[in-house]
């Protein structure tokens, strides 16, 4: 622990989490190819029919959706996790950091719609603020990792262990389970049904993750005590593509997904350094950072004149989409039962662009056929099981040889 205060101190941590993830890229790495950022296109490039200033406002306008999407980071000096003695998430909170800056997109989305943007002048808009309360770092913050952490026991979620997105989407949906047994149904504080979508009963092993219609209608039923047949969802698809880094075949599935209204981007990025992936050019990917160590802030809810600035990055990020770790979790927010036909349509198209490699399937019922594994590629050109979907601590992903890198990171 003192080694790590040092490591904290001395200003390192980011050159050590560059071993893992690589030099950070920042900027846009081309000017002529149009950027999908979270369901949202921006063209950028310079043609005779657009000219520079239409190129120019783009490029402008995407940085201003980038830098107001919730920026969630590694804090230190918040009050002990649990029985633990953990007052900071530093070197092993990176994943946890990355699927509540999804969530928090997807409040967002819900509450002030895609195209609301960072405040410029105070005071501030109670629902962001709202948002910031619910994701702070204490007991008292509904969705704080004191309390993802303890809604995640049974899947291995414990301070100052670090576990893949398997284990962390289902502890979101625990987490969700609880608060709303907390709270009357008028007022939920995640307002919508969570559906963590699985390829078999067991959820954590077998073909390509299938979208059931009727496990979606029965998770909104559910969520809304039986008083209504849809509700908003969230919808959580863990995924391994590959065993050491993503099949190829995958990359324009992954990179399509962007282009969905309803995207919510992706959690993953190199092992041992999980980020928010939001947005996707060519064969890059646009990411939000956990690994920065920032001072605990906890935001009132009446917190209208707060400083905010902490949960916000003007610096834009990317990294090869294929460098990123094969074990991920992809995000959906669908406000309605169109919005979800619309996703359910767009989904059964690029599963059936993708070659027989679909990133996940959508069917009406369980009675399903075969399904297509995730895998790597033989001679043959086919795919062979993956059989590394099980959650495992991030100290295990790349054997012993790793283990103390992994424990820094």
């Amino acid at each position: 622990m003192s080694a790590m205060k040092k490591i904290v101190a001395g200003g390192s941590m980011r050159r050590i989490h560059e071993r893992v993830l690589g030099p950070s890229r920042t900027g846009i790495p081309s000017t002529t190819s149009d950027i999908w950022l979270l369901g949202v296109c921006y063209k950028i490039s310079q043609d005779e029919s657009s000219g520079d200033a239409a190129a120019s406002n783009g490029l402008a306008a995407f940085t201003h959706d980038f830098s107001s999407r919730i920026l969630l980071t590694y804090r230190r000096g918040f009050d002990a996790i649990g029985d633990s003695k953990f007052i900071s998430d530093v070197g092993w909170g990176c994943m946890l950091r990355s699927s509540q800056m999804l969530v928090a997109q997807a409040l967002l989305f819900h509450h002030l719609g895609r195209s609301w943007r960072k405040p410029l002048q105070k005071p501030l808009d109670h629902q962001y603020v709202e948002i910031l309360h619910l994701l702070g770092d204490s007991e008292a913050s509904p969705f704080s990792i004191h309390n993802l952490i303890h809604a995640g026991k049974a899947y291995s979620l414990a301070a100052g262990s670090w576990v893949g997105p398997y284990a962390v989407c289902h502890s979101w949906e625990s987490l969700a389970r609880f608060k709303r047994k907390d709270n009357n149904l008028e007022y939920q504080l995640l307002p919508m049904a969570v559906y963590v979508v699985s390829g078999d009963e067991d959820g954590e092993r077998g073909g390509a993750p299938v979208v059931c219609i009727e496990d979606a209608s029965r998770h909104c039923l559910e969520f809304s005590g039986g008083q209504a047949n849809w509700t908003p969802i969230l919808l959580l698809v863990p995924l391994v593509l590959g065993l050491e880094k993503v099949n190829p075949r995958y990359i324009p599935s992954l990179q399509a997904t962007f282009t969905f209204p309803q995207s919510l981007g992706i959690m993953g990025g190199k092992p041992g350094a999980s980020t928010y992936i939001v947005g996707v050019q060519d064969d890059c990917a646009f990411y939000l950072d956990p690994h920065d160590v920032q001072p605990v802030v906890n935001i009132s809810r009446d917190g209208m004149e707060a400083d905010t600035s902490s949960y916000h990055c003007d610096v834009i990020r990317h990294i090869p989409l294929d460098s990123i770790d094969p074990s991920l979790a992809i995000g959906f927010y669908c406000r309605d039962k169109d919005d979800f036909d619309g996703f359910c349509s767009l989904a059964s198209e690029l599963a059936d662009d993708s070659h027989g490699a679909p990133l996940f399937t959508v069917a009406h019922t369980r009675k399903l056929p075969k399904q297509v594994g995730h895998g790597t590629l033989n001679e043959n050109d086919e795919i062979e099981e993956d059989d590394s979907f099980g959650v495992m601590p991030m100290n295990d992903a790349e054997g012993c040889a790793q283990e103390d890198e992994w424990q820094l990171l």
